[in-house]
């Protein structure tokens, strides 16, 4: 167990180029928080977990050149989200099962040790909870 006040943080970038609102991005990050928990992150008190999403749908790059006054934004129905947001989940999800299983033992300051994950133990609590 990690001591208290030493949690660590974490960056998630979700990229898309699905025409999404600035809110609808918003709702993605949320989102993205729930992958996290899916492995084990609870969002502690000190840590600094930092979530951002962007889209760079064609359809809404703005043309700096133009004289309009007002612009339209295209985006998809709020309703048609769903699939968006568990692509995010599964996606946060896979990402940070990734970065542990390429994870190598390290050694630091003052001896300081990470072992490595061992992949079939990693395998092994994934099916017992139904995982793949």
């Amino acid at each position: 167990p990690v001591p208290p006040g030493r949690e660590g943080s974490v960056i998630v970038v979700i990229a898309t180029d699905a025409p999404l609102s600035e809110r609808q991005l918003g709702r993605l990050c949320r989102r993205g928080m729930l992958g996290l928990s899916r492995v084990g992150a609870i969002a502690g008190n000190t840590s600094g977990d930092l979530l951002i999403a962007f889209s760079n749908a064609l359809e809404n790059r703005v043309d700096r050149t133009s004289q309009q006054v007002l612009r339209t934004q295209t985006h998809v129905a709020d309703g048609a989200l769903e699939p968006f947001f568990r692509a995010t989940i599964e996606a946060t999800e896979e990402s940070v099962l990734n970065a542990l299983v390429a994870a190598r033992t390290m050694v630091g300051r003052d001896g300081n040790t990470a072992h490595a994950l061992p992949h079939d133990r990693l395998r092994d609590i994934l099916a017992r909870h139904g995982r793949r």
